[in-house]
C-alpha cells in the first residue's frame, strides 16, 4: 500500500504557486497579502484536542485554551491529560462535553484502542472513518485534523464558517453557500484543496485585521 505523506514547506510552496497559476482570485488573496502561511497543528493527541477545542468557538478561544493546556501539562499527551479533574479542565477552557470527549479520546488512545502512529501514513478515507467513529469527533474535526496536524494537500473541512464567507466575500456571491454548495465550489482546488483552504482563511483573518495565533 501506497503511505499517505503530508505536505513539507517546499511541497507547500509549490502548490501556492499552481494554485496562483490557476485561479485569478486566489491570486489576488496572494497580491492584498502575500503568500498564506503553513499552518500547522501538532500531530498526534494532541491535535487532535486542539480541534475538540476549537468546535463551535472563535480561533482566539481555541488557541487560548490550548496554550492554557500546554501550560498545565507541558507535552500535551494522553497519560498527562487523565490527570486534571473537572475544575482544572474547566478553568482551562473545556466545556463539560468537550472534556469528555477528550477524555474518552485520550482514554482510547492509551489503552491502545487508538493507533494515531499508524493513522498518521493512512489514506485520508481510513483517518477520517476511524476519527469520526469516536465520540465528540465529527467531519469537521477529522478534516481539520487531516488539514492542520497530518498535513494533507486535499482535506477540505466541510461546513467551515470562515471559508464560506471568505468564499462569499471573494467571489461576491449574494448569500452564504450552502456547505453541498460550498463543497462542490471547493472540486475547483483538487488535489488541492488544503492549500486553498489555507487561502481562504488568510483572506478571511487579513480582512478583519485578524492574525492566525494557533
Amino acid at each position: 500500500m501506497l503511505l499517505a505523506t503530508g505536505l513539507t514547506p517546499e511541497t507547500y510552496a509549490g502548490a501556492v504557486e499552481r494554485l496562483v497559476a490557476a485561479d485569478s482570485v486566489l491570486a489576488g488573496v496572494l497580491d492584498r497579502w502575500g503568500p498564506p502561511p503553513f499552518w500547522r497543528h501538532p500531530e498526534g493527541f494532541a491535535g487532535l484536542v486542539h480541534g475538540i477545542l476549537a468546535q463551535q468557538v472563535s480561533l482566539e478561544s481555541a488557541v487560548a485554551a490550548f496554550g492554557r493546556l500546554e501550560g498545565a501539562l507541558g507535552r500535551v499527551e494522553p497519560e498527562g491529560f487523565l490527570t486534571l479533574d473537572d475544575a482544572r479542565l474547566r478553568a482551562i477552557g473545556f466545556s463539560r462535553q468537550k472534556a469528555g470527549y477528550a477524555r474518552g479520546l485520550a482514554a482510547a488512545i492509551a489503552a491502545g484502542a487508538l493507533d494515531l502512529d499508524r493513522l498518521a501514513v493512512a489514506p485520508d478515507d481510513e483517518v477520517r472513518r476511524t476519527l469520526v467513529a469516536l465520540r465528540g469527533i465529527g467531519r469537521w474535526t477529522a478534516d481539520v485534523y487531516l488539514l492542520f496536524a497530518l498535513r494533507r494537500p486535499d482535506a477540505w473541512p466541510s461546513g467551515d464558517l470562515a471559508l464560506a464567507k471568505a468564499v462569499r466575500e471573494l467571489w461576491g456571491l449574494p448569500a452564504l453557500p450552502g456547505w453541498d454548495e460550498l463543497d462542490a465550489w471547493a472540486e475547483r482546488w483538487r488535489p488541492q484543496r488544503a492549500v486553498a483552504a489555507r487561502f481562504l482563511w488568510h483572506d478571511y483573518l487579513s480582512r478583519r485585521g485578524r492574525g492566525w495565533a494557533g
